[in-house]
């Protein structure tokens, strides 16, 4: 299926390629006027042939050379018209041109017309250098055959039939070499003006690209920051208010503000990517909160989470990363969605080539809920680090977040990694 492009979406592509003008006032003006350049040029052909056509009739009887002299020019003048469609169809004066030569075989003198030069080098240009060499050697074989053929028969000498072939062979010839050269630096700039354009459109792909991968971070990193900080806050702040020990209230009240500030230390970092470039703010998210720090944020909230861990390894950067937002959110889950449970139990799973991270609560209730961006973030934060995350109820009431990768990350790959469908329960 074709796609139509429209004028002003080609001038836009073409002052982003920065393409320089024709060189030349001349070429330029041909250019502009394709046209008028093939009505002069058909001009100039018909003037040049029609002169020496007029010598078939010199020697012929008087209604005879009556029929000649309608019937040459007007073959003249039709062979000289097909020029207006060299562009389109260069075939088709090709095939006038060689037509042309072998009327004029008739002649009693050797005579010719500059046609066969400028229909050689059409169909080299507006074709291709393969079809002008053998259109060129059927054509002139051709040629040589029928004027052997009218030699043979009597109807013309020789010398007539071989200097018709020999001025054939050398205006194709001429046409031909200029047209191959001309064409092939013609198709050469169209590819490689084609290939900058390609290169322009998916310039813009990759950075359209770029910016809705980024987007998609921040929404992430918006999500995980957010949720878990303000679950803990409003825990806090209802521990607060329903204690009527003042130790107890301040001490959730200061835990609440260790919370804000650390949430707003981690919000400000993380969108410092979209300050300017001379903002004093990092350019990356600051390191995710450790899983130990998410436990003791909880446990400060009142909630019963335990850690274990087993094992250890160092961890590249992207899959700490990814372990500390995992831990987060399945913590954050746990508060919002199970406030009944009694036990949220968090696993950490070292090995030689994998990490697993598990929480665990016996507080879900209800059924299944709808995808939420939460557990749809960790889905891709898993799968660009190369693992899985698996969200879902086992046995004895309780809900699994259960998520395994890879210690060293993959090389990362231009496609795109599509999330699972993720229930946003605990």
């Amino acid at each position: 299926m074709t796609r139509t492009r429209s004028r002003s979406t080609s001038v836009r592509e073409d002052e982003a390629l920065r393409l320089p003008r024709t060189p030349g006032v001349l070429r330029r003006f041909w250019a502009r006027h394709p046209v008028f350049a093939d009505v002069l040029i058909a001009l100039v052909c018909l003037l040049l042939s029609l002169v020496p056509a007029g010598v078939i009739t010199n020697d012929l009887p008087t209604p005879l050379a009556i029929g000649v002299a309608i019937l040459v020019p007007a073959s003249v003048v039709a062979a000289c018209a097909t020029l207006l469609w060299r562009r389109r169809r260069p075939l088709v004066p090709f095939v006038a041109s060689f037509a042309l030569e072998a009327g004029f075989l008739f002649a009693l003198q050797p005579i010719g017309s500059p046609l066969l030069l400028v229909t050689c080098y059409s169909l080299a240009v507006y074709r291709s250098s393969r079809v002008a060499w053998i259109g060129f050697g059927i054509g002139l074989a051709s040629l040589a055959a029928f004027g052997g053929l009218l030699t043979l028969t009597g109807v013309i000498t020789f010398q007539i039939a071989a200097n018709a072939v020999i001025m054939s062979l050398v205006l194709g010839l001429i046409g031909t070499l200029i047209g191959v050269n001309v064409g092939g630096r013609k198709r050469y700039l169209d590819a490689v003006i084609d290939r900058s354009r390609q290169l322009l459109v998916e310039r813009d792909q990759q950075a359209q690209l770029a910016a809705a991968g980024e987007r998609a971070r921040i929404a992430r990193e918006m999500h995980d920051i957010v949720s878990h900080s303000l679950t803990v806050i409003v825990a806090l702040s209802e521990g607060a208010a329903a204690t009527s020990d003042p130790d107890q209230a301040r001490a959730a009240a200061t835990a609440s503000a260790e919370t804000a500030r650390s949430a707003l230390t981690e919000m400000r970092a993380m969108l410092g990517v979209l300050r300017a470039d001379d903002s004093p703010l990092p350019l990356a998210p600051l390191a995710p909160t450790p899983p130990q720090e998410t436990v003791a944020h909880a446990q400060r909230a009142g909630y019963p989470v335990t850690l274990s861990v087993s094992g250890g390894t160092d961890l590249s950067p992207a899959v700490s990363h990814a372990v500390g937002r995992i831990v987060q959110e399945g913590v954050t889950n746990a508060m919002r969605h199970a406030p009944g449970a009694t036990s949220i139990a968090v696993r950490l799973i070292y090995s030689a080539d994998t990490v697993t991270a598990e929480i665990i609560n016996d507080g879900a209730t209800g059924p299944l809920g709808t995808s939420g961006f939460g557990l749809r973030g960790l889905a891709e934060r898993a799968a660009h680090a190369g693992g899985s995350v698996v969200s879902e109820p086992i046995e004895g009431g309780r809900w699994m977040l259960r998520a395994e990768l890879p210690t060293a990350p993959p090389d990362p790959t231009p496609t795109a990694l599509a999330a699972p469908d993720l229930k946003d329960r605990p």
